[in-house]
């Protein structure tokens, strides 16, 4: 008898469809595991620039911003595989073998997984002889962009094997476990790259410093976590034939397309500005600016991923009420989040942003009015898209993620060339708007709440009373706070974090909340 997995609480059960604290407890998890990585994120993407300026120029910064785009770029490479994984895992939670069943599958999968990660980086490889990256984007002037442009993209397509063992986690519960290693491999990885660029000032080595933790992270959490927490995850061999293969690509096909055009909404606008725009500072300054919306829409994606997880359990096994339930609340909550977040970026990212580039970079105004506000304004729809990846709906991914990215890329090589940045960012918002949400968000919350019209003018009321009341809030203050520089910016910040603590404070109570629950509808 294969032994079962133990979760991250010491239990042995996968998720269970009840709403008791067992499931309360994954999602508490998973959320501050999730929150943990955010916060590793916005070091990475805003509290690293100021030193990598103090030893780069604004022209290898943009070249570091792309090849660091291009590594966000390589999990299109999956081809869709790990929602596919996903997907089959929580199938066979309703089976009566579902370890037996789920061995098979992994060991088979992962056949595939070492197979497509090996013949890419020969790809990658074998590719750069004949085209070079620098001259592709524009970067002829910094001599080890070539190399670390490769560095970069064959290291993190080795890392593809780990999204396997991270898919079943996701099946099993085991979430926040995953991200939590994930955690750890982005923390010794930041202080690496202080490391290299202190040592060298080097492009390349900063590029090795970030892959090298990446591809140590991903051979601790496939060979020793994995094998100690999953048991049935070491050892069996599967050979399945060529048309099995063909088929869980085939399968996988609407989830590639999804994550494709999801990676592609955050991480190609550079590229193309690159390509586009002969400007290197205007490819900073998007590069700086998106940085802002970045980590709004990762805040909002990190936040859903266990609501996903379980609401895919709930779909596998047919408890609709309690999925309608969680839908409802999770829709709400994420709302709330990006709404609470835009109200405080909005007033005082210009400020922070000064700050953070000393001027080496210009602040649009306008362009990021439209990257947040936009970003915001779906957030409802990162739950729908979350919950249809966990739910095994292929076919409406493929139509309308699919539309989306066709529509972004028309936008993109209409606009860039035109108004630079800031068509990018129109390019993103509308086809975001238009389609994530206006077509993919609004038939999932159609097929899942019995009143969909009812909620999503809850959710929209609800944003435009939050938003504006901490943007005016943040106005005010910043009218009127004494002084100038860094102190002042974090006086503003400090202030409006405890006004917005009391006026939350009656949320922390729990009878409050409940009744406050019970008028969301579903």
């Amino acid at each position: 008898m294969i032994e079962k997995p133990v979760d991250a609480h010491g239990t042995n059960e996968a998720p269970s469809g009840a709403s008791g604290p067992s499931r309360t407890r994954r999602l508490f998890a998973g959320w501050f595991a999730n929150l943990f990585q955010v916060l590793l994120g916005v070091t990475q993407q805003l509290a690293l620039i100021p030193v990598f300026l103090h030893f780069w120029s604004s022209e290898i910064l943009a070249a570091w911003l792309v090849i660091y785009a291009v590594g966000n770029l390589v999990p299109i490479a999956d081809c869709g595989l790990q929602f596919r994984t996903i997907n089959r895992f929580l199938a066979f939670k309703s089976s009566v073998n579902c370890d037996g069943r789920s061995a098979r599958f992994f060991a088979a999968m992962l056949r595939i997984y070492l197979g497509l990660a090996g013949f890419l980086v020969i790809l990658v490889l074998g590719g750069a002889r004949f085209l070079s990256p620098s001259a592709a984007l524009g970067f002829h002037a910094i001599s080890d962009f070539d190399g670390a442009f490769l560095v970069m993209t064959a290291g993190m397509l080795l890392t593809l094997p780990s999204n396997l063992v991270s898919g079943l986690y996701r099946a099993r519960g085991l979430y926040g476990r995953a991200v939590n290693v994930q955690n750890i491999g982005m923390l010794i990885g930041q202080i690496a790259q202080i490391i290299a660029i202190v040592a060298t000032g080097s492009l390349l080595a900063v590029t090795i410093a970030y892959v090298a933790t990446q591809i140590a992270t991903s051979v601790y959490f496939f060979a020793v976590d994995a094998r100690h927490l999953i048991p049935f995850s070491r050892g069996m061999r599967v050979k399945r034939p060529a048309r099995w293969v063909i088929g869980q690509f085939k399968n996988a096909a609407p989830f590639a397309i999804a994550g494709a055009a999801e990676l592609a909404l955050v991480n190609v606008p550079v590229l193309l500005l690159s390509a586009f725009v002969s400007d290197r500072v205007a490819v900073a300054q998007w590069g700086l600016t998106r940085v802002a919306a970045g980590l709004l829409r990762a805040l909002c994606v990190q936040a859903t991923l266990p609501l996903a997880a379980e609401l895919g359990h709930d779909y596998a096994v047919g408890l609709k009420d309690q999925l309608r339930s969680l839908y409802a609340r999770g829709s709400v909550f994420v709302t709330l989040l990006a709404s609470a977040v835009l109200s405080g970026l909005l007033p005082f990212w210009p400020d922070f942003f000064a700050l953070w580039t000393h001027g080496a970079v210009p602040y649009d105004s306008l362009l990021t009015m439209t990257l947040l506000i936009g970003t915001s304004a779906v957030a409802p729809s990162i739950l729908a898209l979350g919950y249809a990846n966990y739910s095994n709906r292929g076919d409406l991914l493929v139509r309308t993620k699919g539309l989306q990215l066709a529509v972004f890329l028309v936008l993109s090589v209409i606009l860039i060339p035109a108004i630079g940045p800031l068509g990018a960012a129109v390019a993103v918002v509308a086809s975001d708007l238009l389609i994530q949400f206006g077509l993919l968000g609004l038939i999932i919350i159609g097929q899942t709440l019995q009143r969909p019209l009812r909620h999503v003018v809850f959710l929209a009321i609800l944003m435009a009373l939050v938003v504006s009341g901490g943007w005016a809030l943040g106005t005010i203050i910043r009218s009127w706070a004494p002084g100038t520089g860094l102190l002042r910016f974090a006086f503003e910040c400090a202030l409006w974090l405890m006004v917005v603590a009391v006026v939350a404070a009656p949320l922390a109570n729990r009878s409050l909340r409940e009744r406050l629950v019970a008028k969301i509808p579903k």
